[in-house]
């Protein structure tokens, strides 16, 4: 679509998450060039981001995404192929903060539309402790026992900066789908009535999630679960859980032996019975923690990308076994 579409001012957006899109619609490609198609063309940052443009534009776009299934996102390096593929497409989709080549790429690039997902909701700064009850914890949300302070009086919290992991609350996920449809409609103003009715779809189908969350989540004997990283800090907020991250924001960090201790004593008092591992990170550090408490290990999926490994085909499925998971580990009835 980029060889006929008339000038179009840059959509003044900002954002940011992960893997191809291998599992989306025919409409989208990971392999085909991004550009000068007879579709509405759209480079998306990750998975996350590749999904979202995959249910608005529908049959009007061609999806091509950077990082590939499989691929961790944190670690994309843009190839000179990629670059092009920006600079022939009509939008690119990306979420700052994320993956630095890709802010980089996408703030170099001469591409029209460029919408920032980290601009269509509020982000928050999580360290390896994220949500929690405020009967429970302090007014900052972190716990007033033995819990928020280890023994060398290190307080974790805040250490990871502004947490880019948007897509795992569905309600701020939503939020952003809302912003990339109202970009879209501007960008392609052609077929703004069916961008403005698949997203008001998607809402719906994201609005839904939240209420099977809310629900499959509200009765259950512990509010704490452990992750290897913190992926998991605005779920966790969003319905009253706290998650405990053996690392901080980076997926790659490995934990202090006092970390780990800290952990221990922690699943024990808080009657925590799993500890959670993602696809696309080694799950040594889990099993290490996990054998040595005697606890169950189980996948929490990020949602960073979609291969073989995921529990389901599209973010929906996905989300709904990690709903499952955590109804498991935290008693839930």
């Amino acid at each position: 679509m980029n060889v006929r579409r008339p000038h179009i001012s840059a959509v003044a957006l900002a954002a940011v998450t992960a893997l191809g899109i291998g599992t989306l619609s025919a409409c989208s490609s990971d392999g085909a060039a991004a550009g000068n198609t007879d579709k509405f063309d759209v480079v998306a940052s990750f998975y996350p981001m590749a999904y979202l443009a995959e249910q608005i534009g529908g049959e009007h776009v061609h999806v091509t995404s950077l990082t590939q299934p499989g691929q961790e996102p944190h670690d994309l390096e843009i190839s000179a192929k990629q670059t092009a593929q920006l600079e022939e497409s009509d939008a690119a989709l990306y979420l700052k903060g994320l993956q630095p080549t890709v802010d980089e790429a996408i703030g170099q690039s001469p591409v029209k539309t460029k919408i920032d997902a980290a601009t269509l909701t509020s982000l928050e700064e999580h360290g390896t402790e994220a949500g929690g009850h405020e009967d429970e914890h302090g007014e900052d949300g972190h716990a007033e026992d033995e819990h928020a302070e280890d023994e060398h009086g290190h307080e974790h919290t805040h250490e990871g900066g502004q947490d880019p992991h948007i897509w795992l609350d569905p309600v701020k996920y939503a939020e952003v789908a809302e912003g990339v449809g109202k970009a879209f409609e501007k960008a392609d103003p052609d077929h703004a009535a069916d961008y403005r009715k698949n997203t008001a779809a998607l809402v719906g189908t994201l609005t839904d999630l939240d209420k099977k969350f809310e629900t499959g989540l509200a009765d259950r004997k512990t509010d704490v679960f452990i992750t290897t990283h913190a992926a998991f800090g605005y779920l966790a907020e969003r319905y009253g859980l706290t998650e405990e991250a053996i690392s901080g924001l980076d997926p790659e960090s490995e934990p202090s032996g006092a970390r780990v201790k800290e952990l221990q004593q922690m699943a024990k008092a808080d009657g925590v019975t799993t500890v959670f591992y993602e696809t696309l990170v080694s799950d040594r550090t889990a099993k290490t923690l996990a054998g040595d408490a005697g606890l169950e290990t189980d996948v929490l999926d990020p949602l960073e990308g979609i291969t073989d490994a995921s529990r389901g085909d599209d973010y929906v499925q996905v989300m709904e076994a990690n709903l499952k998971a955590l109804q498991t580990a935290l008693g839930a009835k």
